[in-house]
């Protein structure tokens, strides 16, 4: 019997690799941005939610033909999203502790940073994700058979 290492948590695991490099160096540079004097219209499309629905997309045009699609979908947001939070944790740490005030300042205590970043954050980017990435996935199985 031959083990396959195509897994859908492999598959995933590779997707979210790009995505996640990207929220590393995305985050800082928004808070930079921000702390220069851009506005928050300027750089509210410089951020996680944008990022996620449009990997969210991607993930459904290239995995639409996969069998397990939508768990891979899944596992690619859940695997991505509290990783690409990391560093928004660190800067509401460093903007607390150094007083910087930015938008990333919004919670009084750990406990509230981390489970407002790293778990309301990630559903925040976890539920639109999968919903893009379904509809996408949706929509290409759909032409796929009409093509036929």
């Amino acid at each position: 019997m031959t083990k396959n290492k195509y897994t859908p948590f492999r598959i995933a695991s590779k997707n979210a690799k790009l995505p996640i490099l990207i929220a590393l160096f995305l985050t800082p540079v928004r808070f930079t941005l921000e702390k220069i004097g851009l506005s928050e219209n300027v750089i509210f499309i410089i951020g996680l939610l944008w990022l996620t629905l449009g990997f969210s997309i991607y993930w459904g045009i290239k995995l639409y033909k996969q069998k397990s699609s939508l768990l891979i979908l899944l596992l690619s947001l859940v695997i991505f999203s509290p990783i690409s939070r990391i560093p928004v944790f660190i800067l509401w740490w460093i903007t607390k502790t150094y007083n910087l005030g930015s938008h990333y300042d919004i919670f009084d205590n750990w406990t509230q940073a981390l489970v407002g970043q790293l778990f309301y954050g990630s559903l925040v980017q976890t539920i639109p994700g999968f919903l893009v990435g379904s509809i996408t996935i949706a929509i290409m199985k759909y032409k796929a058979k009409s093509v036929k």
